[in-house]
């Protein structure tokens, strides 16, 4: 008995065309969705379309060190550079090296040019100063004056900087001899616990607020600021370091440290960031502290290093300790136990590989090996990128427009294909574009408008490919759907391969330039990309779909498929049940 036929399944190529169509309407949903969340309905500007002040600084050497101007250190010093500005509170700034001697910084419309002039003309600020008193980080409230106000027996917190761990509560005296090589360890990220207060008889009136270990040491007048200082909020962090920045090296500042966890009563530069001739990370596998920060001084900075920790040795917690202090923020505060010879320190104690890393640029090029001057300084008005960005979308506007014109004219019903797809590239483009400047900070400039109109063409370019595949199949003398289907494979190769070279070119343009011109190969990269998506999950799948309406398969004169406008064969015969084959190029 003959086994019975079994019937013919679809192509996998045809697959559900109907539910990727919803998919892509509910990715162009939440994407919309998304912008109304964030609040960001517009993609940010860049500072040729909103506004705003370009300074292009120039790198110097400084005397005794003629190779300074080199890749890694331009490098740190627009990452230094780009904190600085940041610190006005201006998320949108810009800064980028140009060449191997310049530093372009872009400030956006809103910011006190002068004050941005100043920050990023200025070299950085690094000193050794050592700690009078150390807090936490909130607002301390004002003590009342009390006649049996108590004292508090609490140890500092800071990071240790001795090879010998002191106990905790005790003092260390200093050692009569130098370390034999050089250098101490120090315990980075060490906290010390803080001991509590002693508890004293219940006074008659509300007992004072504990003092801080060290505060009778430091000025009443320092003391207040100190308790006055708020270190837990971004605008008190910045404001403490502008002062503090501002403050001459020979007088005592309160300052907070980076993360705003402690604040700082610290004493004159002991050792200026200048003295400091490198520091690096390095991983420490012989006595297994992980990684380590190793500092140098120059000769002149190693004995003033040897003075200041021979001095804090002698001292009680929290008054053994230094900050190192950069642009006015504390960025370590380690311990000394005895004097440091020998022009050489090793910072360690729960280092990661980047916080090792970090540590070790600050100390080096904290006070910036490099001097710049400001060569140019541009003010870019809003009005003029508005006029180029009016020309711009003017121009796109009248290339879109002869695109149209083309569709209608040559592939007519076609053409609804061809726009629609173009409308939900739109869609999507737009709406990432507008997410991705508060996700990464991309800001749409005038090459990266370019690069979109150019993509006009790249997309236009991957459905004229497919409808020539179909009209091609249909010539042949196949009806519409097998037309459809056969025609696909080749024009997804095709497209595929064309895509892949636009998007290698972005990706290198990307790569080897700097600037403005980032954009424009950005926003290609994306669009090309994009033009995938829609086309393989868009546009195939809607010609499946027409593919099935009798206006597109019975081949209208207005449908863009009429056989006869097209000088098709006869319809091919094949034998009864040989099922079609599709062949890839």
């Amino acid at each position: 008995m003959a086994a019975p036929k079994k019937g013919r399944r679809a192509p996998a190529s045809q697959g559900h065309p109907g539910r990727t169509l919803i998919l892509v309407l509910i990715a162009m949903v939440g994407l919309v969705g998304g912008m109304f969340y964030s609040g960001t309905l517009t993609p940010r500007l860049g500072i040729d379309l909103a506004g705003g002040t370009s300074f292009t600084l120039a790198a110097q050497n400084q005397p005794g060190k003629p190779n300074a101007i080199n890749e890694t250190n331009m490098k740190t010093a627009a990452g230094i550079m780009e904190r600085r500005v940041n610190g006005l509170g201006v998320t949108e700034s810009e800064v980028q090296t140009q060449g191997s001697n310049h530093i372009i910084v872009n400030i956006p419309k809103g910011t006190d040019a002068k004050q941005a002039r100043q920050q990023v003309g200025t070299t950085a600020q690094l000193g050794f100063r050592p700690v009078l008193t150390t807090t936490a980080g909130t607002k301390t409230p004002e003590p009342k004056p009390s006649p049996s106000q108590g004292g508090a027996n609490g140890k500092g917190k800071g990071d240790k900087a001795s090879g010998d761990k002191a106990q905790p509560g005790t003092q260390q005296s200093p050692s009569a001899k130098p370390t034999t090589q050089g250098r101490a360890v120090t315990d980075s990220l060490k906290k010390a616990p803080s001991a509590k207060p002693t508890p004293s008889a219940k006074p008659s009136t509300p007992p004072a607020p504990p003092a801080p270990p060290g505060a009778a040491d430091i000025p009443p007048a320092l003391q207040k600021q100190l308790n006055a200082l708020d270190c837990s909020t971004k605008e008190g962090r910045a404001a403490a370091g502008e002062k503090a920045a501002n403050t001459k090296p020979s007088d005592p500042i309160v300052a907070c440290k980076q993360d705003g966890a402690q604040k700082y009563a610290l004493g004159p530069v002991g050792v200026e960031g200048t003295d400091v001739s490198g520091a690096k990370a390095v991983f420490d596998s012989q006595q297994g502290q992980g990684w380590i920060v190793q500092m140098d001084f120059t000769s002149e900075g190693g004995k003033k290093f040897g003075d200041i920790t021979g001095k804090l040795a002698a001292k009680a917690p929290p008054q053994n300790q230094f900050g190192i202090v950069l642009d006015g923020a504390v960025v370590s505060s380690p311990s000394v136990d005895k004097a440091i010879m020998g022009g050489g320190a090793t910072i360690s104690g729960g280092f990661t590989q980047q916080t090792a890393e970090d540590l070790g640029n600050m100390l080096s090029y904290g006070a910036l090996p490099l001097s710049f001057k400001i060569d140019d300084e541009t003010t870019v008005t809003a009005a003029l990128g508005g006029e180029q960005l009016h020309a711009g979308l003017i121009a796109g506007a009248i290339g879109l427009a002869l695109v149209v014109i083309y569709l209608v004219a040559y592939y007519r019903g076609l053409a609804l294909v061809a726009l629609a797809s173009l409308g939900v590239s739109a869609v999507l483009t737009y709406t990432i574009m507008t997410l991705l400047g508060p996700a990464i900070g991309f800001a749409l400039n005038l090459p990266a408008v370019c690069g979109a109109i150019v993509a006009i063409g790249i997309t236009a370019d991957s459905f004229i490919v497919y409808f020539e595949r179909i009209r091609d199949e249909i010539r042949e003398g196949r009806t519409l759907r097998p037309a459809v289907e056969r025609g696909w494979p080749r024009a997804r190769r095709t497209i595929l391969v064309s895509d892949f070279v636009s998007f290698l070119a972005a990706a290198v343009l990307f790569a080897v330039t700097v600037g403005k011109v980032q954009g424009f190969a950005f926003t290609l990269g994306l669009t090309t990309v994009l033009d995938v998506v829609v086309v393989f999950f868009f546009t195939k799948p809607l010609m499946t779909l027409l593919a099935r309406r009798k206006f597109f398969s019975d081949g209208h004169s207005w449908s863009g498929l009429d056989p006869k406008r097209l000088g098709a064969k006869p319809p091919l015969r094949r034998r009864r049940g040989a099922a079609p084959t599709t062949k890839e190029a």
